[in-house]
């Protein structure tokens, strides 16, 4: 019993360690995951920083992919660009709602809005040397309105756009589109830029924001 509690002490602190090492001055954790990220059935350690650097729309928030080798622990990756500004998500206040690791496969779920709600998840793998995005899922819109879901495979292009339509008389009929676009880079460093990506449909005419 005394060697299990030594091991459990000793790894905590490891862990600990490896937190306040790489942590921003001032920062706060808001979620800590451990998971494969790269294949080796080493689990990586994915932590959510609260900066206390300030931007437009709040603090800026930060992620952080740590690796341990040798028994030491190294920054993988990190971004102040993937995770959302502290008060993007409008009325709903920090748009940060959760990062899970599935597959090996890094999900990073936001959300934010009032009456009009809006919702994403990103899908990152670990190939090229970083993160790079390869599946991005939304909804967005309001009750007795219409809503909008997007389901954009970055690895084939495959894009699926779906438009249900409550309120005809003002925003027309539901509508639907599969469009092929490929050839999109993004990854943790330059996920959310200051103009959003956009896509036009060429059926619907409607837009895309990434």
């Amino acid at each position: 019993m005394k060697s299990i509690l030594c091991f459990l002490t000793v790894t905590l602190n490891l862990l600990c360690f490896a937190q306040k090492e790489f942590q921003p001055q001032g920062a706060t954790v808001i979620e800590t995951v451990d998971g494969d990220l790269d294949g080796d059935h080493i689990p990586e350690k994915v932590i959510i920083y609260n900066t206390k650097d300030t931007a437009d729309y709040g603090n800026i928030q930060e992620i952080q992919i740590l690796k341990k080798a040798n028994e030491k622990w190294r920054v993988l990756e990190k971004s102040r660009n993937a995770i959302l500004k502290s008060s993007e998500g409008g009325m709903m206040g920090d748009p940060y709602q959760s990062t899970e690791i599935k597959n090996g496969i890094l999900m990073i779920t936001q959300a934010g809005g009032s009456s009009w709600k809006w919702g994403y998840t990103d899908k990152y793998r670990f190939q090229n040397g970083h993160f790079e995005l390869i599946g991005y899922s939304s909804s967005s819109g309001k009750p007795e309105e219409y809503w909008i879901d997007i389901d954009f495979n970055l690895s084939t292009g495959k894009l699926i756009f779906e438009k249900e339509v409550e309120n005809t008389e003002e925003y027309g009929n539901s509508k639907s589109e599969i469009f092929l676009k490929k050839g999109l880079k993004i990854h943790l460093q330059n996920r959310n830029q200051e103009k959003q990506r956009e896509i036009l449909l060429p059926k619907t005419k409607e837009k895309v924001y990434l």
